[in-house]
């Protein structure tokens, strides 16, 4: 037996040795942190087994206003039904600016903080309006390549900032959650992630047709810290936390390089109240308490299809008709969501550990029939 136990460990020195030597040191990390924990994917709580930099709460903080009817309407067993089915964690309605309904499951709270996965996204495209905005970028059309000229590839030179925020960067990237020796699977893990982005060469036209492909967005990430010198925990900080009066801290993961660059693509953990802000300062065309924090014409631009055959994403957001209706939504993996329905002055937002088969709908007409 003792001889059978020290062959079995001798094999799995040296499969963790050849796997490390292969360049694929990073998938040990993935099978530690992901799967050893139970799990197949990136979870809600993952960012407390990663490295994070911290985003300070405000040191105004602005709580949500409460509705005069808030929480007494229940929802249907129609929505209580669909929560189990897909493990939601918390289900926030906000009517006309004011707290609504709010709901939590799973232990979680108005506290707990959860990863947003690619709601991310729509945060690093605001900084990129708000990086216009501030002169560090002169507009969408702006060459990445004055930020990164070490970007690879036949189009390199082409491709611009606006052309990442609305996935038409022509990069070469598989975009894959579940498989374990994916790009997208290397970015969450591998120490050096500004190296593993710039390897992904421009092989295709950009601005020609939507891709969403996440790698993108960690680009235009990498292009914002090098425009405007700052991290980006401490340029979201200053732009969108500390003026619209974020109650609680937020993380946002880094990989271990040297600088500790922030994983733009995913991974901004923070609680559904705060979530919910970016959203609303979206409804109201970027002005927080008649402070203007982005330009209207440019969340106009965001909230409206960069393509007529994609009707369904602008500049980092994902647009819909509803009821013949425009709504817009932040939208992560596993079911994460901040969905904004401006004709009925509504913001509904949805954490959880599963995505549905018919989330949409269920949780706009929730939101809708719950507030009339």
């Amino acid at each position: 037996m003792r001889k059978f136990l020290k062959t079995v460990l001798f094999i799995i020195l040296v499969g963790y040795s050849v796997i490390y030597v292969s360049g694929y040191g990073w998938f040990l990390e993935g099978v530690t942190k992901i799967y050893l924990s139970g799990h197949t994917t990136s979870y809600l709580s993952d960012y407390e087994v990663f490295e994070n930099n911290l985003i300070p709460k405000s040191t105004s903080p602005q709580p949500w206003p409460i509705h005069k009817d808030y929480n007494l309407r229940k929802s249907s067993k129609l929505l209580e039904n669909y929560h189990l089915k897909t493990k939601s964690v918390a289900f926030l309605i906000i009517k006309n600016d004011s707290l609504f309904y709010e709901k939590y499951f799973d232990n979680y709270n108005l506290d707990s903080k959860s990863n947003s996965f690619s709601m991310a996204k729509s945060f690093v495209s605001a900084l990129l309006g708000k990086a216009i905005m501030d002169g560090y970028v002169e507009s969408l059309d702006q060459p990445v390549y004055d930020f990164l000229p070490e970007l690879k590839g036949s189009y390199a030179k082409k491709v611009t900032m606006g052309d990442l925020s609305s996935m038409a960067s022509g990069m070469d990237w598989q975009e894959d959650y579940y498989s374990p020796f994916s790009v997208t699977a290397s970015a969450y893990f591998i120490d050096n992630l500004s190296e593993l982005i710039l390897n992904q060469k421009i092989i295709s036209k950009p601005g020609q047709s939507f891709e969403y492909l996440s790698g993108a967005t960690q680009l235009l990430g990498m292009a914002l810290i090098k425009a405007t010198g700052k991290t980006l925990s401490r340029y979201l900080y200053e732009s969108f936390w500390e003026p619209m009066g974020a109650e609680k801290d937020a993380f946002w993961q880094v990989d271990r390089g040297k600088n500790g660059v922030e994983k733009t693509f995913c991974c901004l953990a923070s609680n559904a109240r705060d979530f919910a802000r970016l959203g609303k300062l979206y409804k109201d065309f970027g002005r927080w308490n008649n402070k203007k924090l982005l330009d209207s014409t440019f969340i106009n631009k965001s909230i409206m299809p960069r393509f007529e055959e994609s009707p369904n994403y602008g500049y980092s957001w994902w647009l819909q008709k509803f009821n013949g209706d425009r709504v817009f939504r932040m939208q992560g993996h596993l079911g994460q969501y901040v969905f904004v329905y401006p004709q009925e002055n509504l913001i509904v937002v949805r954490l959880g550990h599963l995505k549905g088969k018919d989330d949409i709908n269920i949780y706009l007409n929730e939101g809708i029939n719950m507030t009339r």
